[in-house]
């Protein structure tokens, strides 16, 4: 080659370059995301032009141009919330940050937020006789009128409008304080809502924006379900009766009904799916969508909302969109419900900590799907499943899933029955006995039909112990416990022919002991406000029966094209709407509470013991505490009438942040300077994180009770502490009297022992008139 030729391309390659640098530049540059911008709540001054006009100006005092400022905007929120929500580089971003009107600027996240994926009233005592002082289920429905008038907005992933839960028959005309609309789009019209569904709107902007247009193969375009999640919390909040109501397999068959049957449903879809991902995955859930939604439900007119939403890690509450949301909510005098999260049995994972929101725990009901196991030997085994199909009754060929493996399975999967994994060979007509481990359980089921198995035995490994999940299998098949599981391992070991037969399952009520607290429940302490309690109570969220979005399958499995009208769900997404129902029953009976007081009811009402008359433990049979159950399982007829509350005004939660280091949340309000400590929030409950020596607690609570009533101190101190309170008796001359306490905390260096640096030990102290018991938490730790 000439050296001509190689400087002319040279010359050629030097010119692409020039072309390119350009662009290669600009695939460098900041890429572009969601941020949120937050100024705290709107003064009532503005209108909302000139709202979202002050939003571009600040947008164009980082963008380039004008129309730059205008094309990145997302939402503008207008009517309680001060804030938008724009797409931003993290370069603009963090000038928009350094603005001292700023609050905070939120970067969009699809992992932050995803959903925290009948019976359960009558356990709750709604359905049965209470004490002569307690009112009884038809006095306190009536008393509420059903909740009639009471509106819940549902933060979720949409409602399948035709499920017989939403019917509207016989209902009254809608609140005429009810501003909110009824959302066209996919499937889902005008004509879909009704006067139990009376609202109903989606937000998928943030969602767009991070993914792109929405695949409507995956999810409606709409508030319509086609997941099955958000239908389930609706009805659980206020399902009308539906009688003859079961999952598949007719399991926990009966009366299908939400805690208030007549309350009023409005739907704010902020949840989608996921792209590429199977919708058993789970959906995810922006942040940006998530405060448009609130500030719309806020401006609607709603009176409760339940968000069964949380992220997976505790996260700051500048940083935290619904606990922004929550605040901004609690100021208009709405009530909050939500979960804890699934990220149990470990410490400190639980989120929703805003001590504004009544942040809930899953427990257990007193019901089991039992289907036993009988083995060749006489053997019989207890195990449990909701599968809808059942074999004949005869014994069948057992084996191990080891023993019939694909020449390619390795070993350490050798038991686990993975996908491909089993020889149809050596499978067919026989029950493989699978354990837990690696991969979904009802996978194993789908892998022992794809290879000609008539049955499955699910054994849990070591690490599962007792917990047993019944599934809604594809094929004859039982979970059974770890102690079983070996137990039948060592039987197929110990015969040349192995045989077996699985029991069809049957719904069984009463069990005992109940509750139970569920091994996912998300746990305390609060890492965010180690002062403030949490969670606040449990309820029931294992294995619940409600309604059911007809588009999803029982499993959520692409391959599962099985559909149900009603289905069993578990997780502390299905606790929190039991606790917005019971708030929405207050707030129908004591329409001029404030949020803070329906809490304090709810938390001070809650019972401690199981339906043995034991102290709550967890599904292993070990003592519960508070920092997994709160103040204990929610009892809606005692909250109704508690005696006393504790209540906190909008201002309290200001100046709690204050003394928290956040002083800006709300720009027309200055902070102290000294504002109160912490753990001084009026909360009906009390927290102390690494007590050195001695520490005084303020309280005060609101006779609702009796006119003329006189209250004593009692106390169960946690053990190594003392405590005093004073005074030890309360006198009261009239409803709605406030009188203050102190609780003085101290060493008990005999009792101490050896208790370690952060460990807690908790107790209890109540006030008692010989009627009401007002019970508070108490969780303590040494420095």
């Amino acid at each position: 080659m000439s050296a001509m030729t190689l400087m002319m391309r040279s010359s050629h390659v030097f010119s692409l370059l020039l072309i390119l640098l350009p662009l290669l530049a600009s695939c460098f540059a900041d890429p572009k995301q969601v941020y949120t911008v937050y100024f705290g709540h709107h003064s009532g001054e503005k209108t909302f032009q000139e709202i979202e006009e002050n939003h571009y100006s600040y947008l164009s005092s980082v963008k380039e141009t004008a129309e730059d400022a205008r094309s990145s905007l997302i939402y503008s929120y207008k009517h309680s919330i001060n804030g938008f929500a724009a797409l931003l580089t993290p370069d603009e971003a963090s000038k928009l940050s350094q603005m001292e009107e700023v609050v905070s600027v939120l970067r969009s996240h699809p992992k932050k937020y995803s959903l925290h994926t009948t019976r359960s009233w009558e356990f709750a005592g709604l359905r049965k006789w209470t004490k002569p002082h307690h009112l009884k289920k038809e006095d306190l429905l009536m008393k509420s009128k059903y909740g009639n008038d009471i509106i819940v907005g549902m933060l979720d992933n949409g409602i399948w409008p035709e499920s017989r839960s939403f019917s509207d028959e016989g209902m009254g005309e809608i609140p005429p304080r009810w501003k909110g609309t009824c959302q066209s789009g996919d499937s889902f019209n005008s004509s879909n809502c009704n006067k139990k569904i009376i609202g109903a709107r989606y937000y998928l902007k943030g969602y767009e924006a991070y993914y792109g247009p929405l695949n409507r193969t995956i999810d409606y375009k709409s508030p319509r379900d086609k997941d099955r999640h958000g239908t389930h919390t609706s009805s659980t909040v206020g399902g009308r009766l539906v009688h003859n109501a079961s999952a598949l397999g007719g399991f926990a068959g009966g009366t299908a009904s939400g805690g208030v049957p007549l309350v009023r449903l409005a739907m704010y879809k902020v949840c989608w799916a996921v792209p590429g991902v199977e919708k058993a995955e789970g959906n995810t859930c922006f942040e940006e969508d998530m405060l448009a939604a609130m500030d719309d439900a806020i401006a609607d007119g709603v009176d409760v909302i339940s968000i069964s939403i949380g992220t997976t890690k505790p996260i700051p509450y500048t940083e935290d969109g619904i606990a922004v949301g929550a605040l901004h909510a609690m100021k208009k005098n709405i009530v909050v419900s939500c979960s804890a999260g699934n990220s149990g049995p470990n410490v400190s994972t639980l989120s929703n900590p805003a001590p504004w929101i009544i942040t809930v725990g899953a427990s257990t009901l007193d019901r089991a799907f039992i289907s036993s196991v009988e083995l060749g030997n006489g053997m019989k085994l207890g195990g449990q499943s909701i599968t809808p199909y059942t074999l004949e009754k005869k014994m069948y060929p057992l084996v191990y899933a080891a023993q019939v493996l694909n020449p390619h399975v390795r070993k350490n999967e050798s038991g686990q029955c993975l996908p491909g994994s089993l020889s149809p060979e050596k499978s067919k007509g026989k029950i493989i006995f699978c354990m837990r481990g690696v991969g979904a359980r009802i996978g194993k089921g789908l892998e022992v039909k794809r290879a000609g198995g008539i049955g499955m035995i699910l054994g849990n490994s070591k690490e599962n112990g007792d917990v047993l999940d019944p599934d809604s299998h594809f094929l004859p098949a039982t979970g059974v416990t770890h102690i079983s599981a070996v137990r039948i391992f060592k039987y197929i070991f110990s015969t040349k022919e192995p045989m077996a037969y699985i029991f069809p399952g049957t719904t069984v009520l009463h069990t005992k002991p109940a509750p139970t607290m569920a091994i996912f429940t998300s746990r305390g302490p609060n890492t965010i406000s180690p002062d403030i309690l949490k969670p606040d109570i449990t309820a029931p969220g294992v294995y619940i029966l409600a309604a059911w979005s007809e588009a999803s399958s029982p499993t959520k499995l692409d391959r599962d094209h099985r559909v149900a009208k009603y289905n069993l769900l578990s997780g502390t997404s299905m606790s929190c709407p039991h606790i917005a129902a019971s708030c929405a029953l207050l707030k129908a009976i004591h329409p001029k509470w404030s949020s803070a007081a329906i809490r304090s009811a709810m938390i001070t009402s809650a019972e401690l013991r199981n339906n043995e008359g034991n102290l709550i433990t967890d599904i292993a049979g070990n003592p519960a505490d508070p920092f997994q159950f709160g103040a204990g399982h929610f009892r809606p007829t005692k909250a109704a009438d508690p005696g006393l509350v504790y209540d906190a005004s909008y201002t309290d939660y200001l100046l709690f942040l204050c003394s928290s280091g956040l002083k800006n949340l709300d720009s027309s309000f200055n902070c102290p300077e000294n504002p109160p400590h912490p753990r001084n929030l009026n909360c009906p409950s009390i927290a102390i994180p690494g007590l050195r020596g001695a520490v005084t607690v303020q309280r005060t609570v609101t006779n609702v009770g009796s006119s003329r009533s006189v209250y004593f101190a009692s106390i169960k101190p946690p053990p190594g502490f003392k405590i005093e309170i004073s005074p030890p008796i309360l006198f009261f001359h009239s409803v709605g009297q406030k009188k203050k306490f102190s609780i003085t905390v101290k060493e008990d260096s005999e009792m101490l022992g050896s208790r370690k640096k952060g460990e807690y030990a908790f107790g209890w102290y109540s006030w008692f008139d010989g009627i009401h018991n007002v019970r508070s938490p108490i969780a303590i730790s040494v420095a």
